[in-house]
């Protein structure tokens, strides 16, 4: 448990959730070691790790005692760990800074300058630095973002021009009124909280990049029994009426159709025939103009024909 809650404040508390992790986690943390200050905390917490995650948070205690706030609790998956974080966290700012990934030098810093300038802000986008398996980096810097939350709602849900990081944004603890992370899912958990915080609350942007973010070669069967176990769920909880407000209704049927066509696109990519053309049925029916969306009905020709 934390020991220092009733302590005073912090301006932002960097939650770090570990599970088998132990490769990269100390990579983490030690990231964000050298940039705190008496502003700023690190949480870590073990999500119940079955791999060295315990006694690597022991060596990194050992070397930076004091340094940090170390958890374990059972494993009950991303969302209950950043839940968690929110709990014993005492910044009015948190950052969830993936185990695998870093902070860029001078994050911490750049952050407090621009929360200074900008008090009333409750979601930072941040720019950050994509390293793929093969070296390649590619950097990302947020776009403007649109004046009215709807076009900011659409252009990250449905149109996708704009993205959003876990480790390079910084939320205020105050969009958590609205809805935590749904424990429920298993993945994909940010994307509801990051709905309701550009429908409801000020955002801004910072084009330097907070955090380095490791890409990964995907496991096509975990996007498969995944996309099934969550399926249709996603839909639900984003546009929950707590989550999002009537004015954002508008744009339920436009992520439905989204949403399917993305399902029919993981499908088809594992020659899973029956289930993709299910999915891209239900995108029509949905919307019969989904067939002008040409990227996804091209793929369903050349997938109908092979």
């Amino acid at each position: 448990m934390n020991e220092n809650k009733g302590t005073p404040g912090k301006l932002v508390s960097v939650v770090i959730p570990a599970y088998n992790y132990a490769k990269t986690l100390e990579r983490a943390a030690e990231s964000v070691i050298g940039q705190l200050d008496e502003s700023s905390e690190l949480i870590i917490i073990d999500d119940g790790s079955k791999d060295e995650t315990p006694e690597v948070m022991q060596r990194l205690a050992e070397r930076h005692p004091g340094k940090f706030i170390g958890i374990r609790k059972e494993n009950g998956g991303l969302a209950s760990v950043r839940n968690r974080g929110i709990a014993e966290g005492r910044g009015d700012y948190l950052i969830f800074l993936d185990a695998d990934d870093e902070m860029a030098p001078g994050a911490l810093a750049a952050i407090r300058q621009h929360i200074e300038r900008n008090p009333d802000t409750r979601l930072v986008i941040g720019g950050s630095e994509a390293i793929y398996p093969n070296g390649r980096r590619r950097t990302r810097v947020p776009p403007a973002l649109p004046s009215r939350p709807v076009d900011r709602v659409r252009a990250y849900l449905i149109d996708q021009t704009l993205n959003i990081s876990n480790g390079a944004c910084v939320m205020h603890r105050d969009v958590f009124q609205r809805g935590l992370y749904p424990s429920h899912f298993r993945n994909v958990e940010d994307i509801p909280v990051f709905a309701q915080v550009l429908a409801s609350y000020p955002c801004t942007t910072l084009a330097q990049s907070l955090a380095y973010i490791y890409k990964h070669e995907d496991s096509l069967r975990h996007n498969l029994d995944y996309g099934l176990q969550v399926g249709e769920k996603l839909i639900a909880e984003v546009f929950d009426t707590q989550r999002l407000p009537e004015t954002m209704q508008v744009l339920r049927r436009p992520f439905i159709v989204k949403r399917y066509l993305t399902l029919f696109r993981t499908f088809s990519r594992a020659g899973e025939k029956e289930k993709a053309w299910e999915f891209y049925r239900k995108a029509l029916k949905t919307d019969w103009r989904a067939i002008f969306k040409l990227s996804y009905t091209r793929k369903a020709i050349k997938f109908l024909f092979k």
